[in-house]
């Protein structure tokens, strides 16, 4: 989840993307890409080549409005194919400065559509030339990948007078036309009005932002003890990329389900109540609000990405493999609880009713957005998920039973719990006793009944959920128990929770009185076998608030489960009935009709 872990950086802040290697011609040398050429080279720059010719004259006032004349001129090495006038017109021009114009200083340059999708979209960094031979690909400073030919660039006539004209600083081609600009999953987003509100989510300044880069940039000194940089290089960052995939990289192909603005609309209406967090239970209100804000989105978001390299056609045509699916069973096991589980996996997508049916499909640089008016993704395949509590896991105990200790005076535990597990020669292990562990809780006193009281995380709010207790025998841990080890036990179980104030609910009780805790009743256990009882009513029980996604010191007190024995001394010295518990999981499971 966002709050857990999303810090990815997007490389999206182009002048500085000489990490990508670009794809020459085979005429090229290594040297030719970072070296200008010192033979057969014509004189001056490519800006003065681009600035003297009048038949580039539109294309040079874009360049110069723009402050491009300033690298074009200087000492680094570009390949440039620029549009004539003959289809560039000063029309076309002028638009384009005003629009940079209107855009600078409220975006960053490299998000400048001018600069990014047309200057940078004709100039790529190091020297590129062409031959008879070539059929290769160039990379753009804003990342696009270009074909270019001995004859066309970006399907685009190449003048032959002008072909592999050599300057100073670089390489210089004319064009017929302007090369349009083709956006990726995540700019095409951007672009389309009926996807604003997944558009306002995705570019939102809290997730999509510069970082600067110190180790990449050049100091330049000290002033008043702080360094000074001569060239300050910032990287563009989406942290939202590291749940959903990184569908701005030219390098892969995705395909993305995105709902419509009225499909959003009426998602968020829905969601929104499932994520209600407790007043404070973050540092402030505005945290609150923020991951209500987040999660009540990603819930829309996530499961909607689809990365082609794990979902080739043939693959496809039976199930669709999100970039938020697990794999591996075993990982499936360790995140949703059981490798049975398969969230974010969609089956039959094409067909009647699946994810991918009815969407109007848009081609992209790096895969296709498929925009959804019918959203075909249930809420019970992504985060509508079952809860699988295991007994045994590190958090998941927050209170043992105590009594009181006369030879000590002092309040002490009554209760042992340790984790058994089962082997994988037994009966009861996995699938029957969930991840093959149990919690076998021992009375230390044996006069006391005992308790162990469990955190019920990662709920959601104002849904109901269908509860249920799930204990192993003794036979589980120990395939020799003897008979007087084997007999079951009687528990009672009482379900607490905190109200949005942070206060604890109240309950009416057997006898009226309102009192926290609400009883879901008592249960007795089957010898040697593993035991599944339903805690809750038909309906379900709905949580007030909401703890998805919040780290367990957060949520640790916000519902809590008490298991109780409820033996008799009597029952006990007859041997009918034991006070030791075995417990396997607690399991919550959203209550569809």
């Amino acid at each position: 989840m966002i709050t857990k872990n999303i810090r990815l950086h997007l490389a999206a802040g182009l002048l500085c993307c000489g990490v990508a290697i670009a794809l020459t011609a085979c005429t090229d040398t290594w040297d030719d890409h970072y070296d200008a050429p010192t033979e057969g080279v014509q004189q001056g720059s490519l800006w003065q080549a681009i600035s003297q010719n009048p038949d580039l004259s539109n294309f040079a006032s874009v360049i110069k409005a723009c402050g491009y004349d300033v690298p074009l001129g200087s000492s680094q090495v570009f390949t440039v194919f620029a549009p004539t006038n003959a289809n560039f017109s000063q029309a076309e021009a002028q638009a384009l400065i005003a629009q940079y114009q209107a855009e600078k200083g409220s975006v960053a340059d490299e998000d400048n559509t001018t600069i990014k999708e047309f200057l940078q979209n004709h100039i790529a960094l190091y020297n590129h030339s062409v031959s008879s031979l070539s059929n290769d690909s160039v990379v753009m400073m804003n990342g696009k990948y270009m074909p270019l030919t001995h004859t066309s660039f970006g399907g685009k006539t190449l003048n032959g007078s002008t072909k592999n004209s050599l300057y100073e600083n670089g390489v210089l081609f004319t064009i017929d036309q302007k090369v349009d600009y083709f956006p990726n999953v995540f700019e095409y987003v951007r672009k389309d009005s009926d996807l604003d509100s997944l558009a306002s989510f995705l570019y939102n300044p809290r997730f999509y932002y510069r970082e600067f880069q110190p180790e990449q940039s050049v100091p330049g000194g000290y002033e008043n003890g702080r360094t000074v940089y001569l060239d300050s290089v910032f990287e563009q960052h989406n942290e939202l990329f590291y749940d959903l995939g990184r569908i701005n990289n030219e390098d892969s192909t995705y395909w993305m389900v995105a709902p419509t603005n009225a499909v959003w609309k009426q998602l968020i209406e829905e969601y929104d109540n499932y994520f209600n967090y407790r007043d404070n239970v973050l540092t402030t209100q505005k945290e609150c609000d923020s991951i209500r804000y987040t999660n009540a989105r990603l819930a829309i978001v996530e499961g909607t990405i689809f990365s082609r390299t794990v979902n080739p056609d043939a693959q496809l045509r039976d199930s669709a493999m999100s970039t938020n699916a697990q794999l591996e069973y075993a990982y499936r096991r360790s995140r949703w609880g059981a490798d049975s589980l398969c969230y974010y996996q969609y089956f039959k997508p094409f067909e009647a009713g699946g994810i991918f049916n009815g969407t109007t499909n848009v081609a992209c640089s790096n895969g296709q957005v498929m925009k959804a008016s019918q959203w075909n993704i249930d809420k019970t395949q992504t985060f509508f998920r079952t809860r699988i509590i295991e007994a045994e896991g590190r958090t998941a105990v927050r209170e043992k039973s105590k009594w009181f200790d006369l030879t000590k005076r002092d309040s002490v535990y009554s209760v042992n719990v340790t984790s058994q597990r089962v082997s994988q020669d037994n009966y009861f292990y996995y699938p029957l006793v969930s991840n093959h562990q149990y919690l076998e809780c021992t009375p230390i006193a044996e006069s006391e009944q005992i308790a162990v009281t469990f955190n019920i995380p990662e709920v959601l709010s104002n849904i109901p959920y269908d509860v249920y207790l799930v204990m192993a025998p003794a036979a589980a841990g120990d395939t020799t128990a003897i008979e007087s080890e084997r007999i079951p036990t009687r528990v009672v179980c009482t379900l607490y929770q905190k109200t949005q104030s942070g206060a604890e609910k109240m309950y009416t009780q057997k006898n009226g009185r309102q009192a926290a805790g609400l009883e879901l009743g008592s249960f007795e256990t089957t010898k040697d076998s593993v035991d599944i009882f339903r805690l809750s009513p038909e309906e379900g029980i709905v949580f007030d608030v909401c703890s998805y996604g919040l780290a367990t010191e957060q949520t640790e007190s916000q519902v809590r489960l008490k298991v109780q024995t409820d033996v008799s001394a009597s029952e006990k010295r007859r041997g009918l009935f034991t006070r030791t518990m075995r417990i396997d999981c607690i399991i919550l499971k959203p209550h569809v009709d």
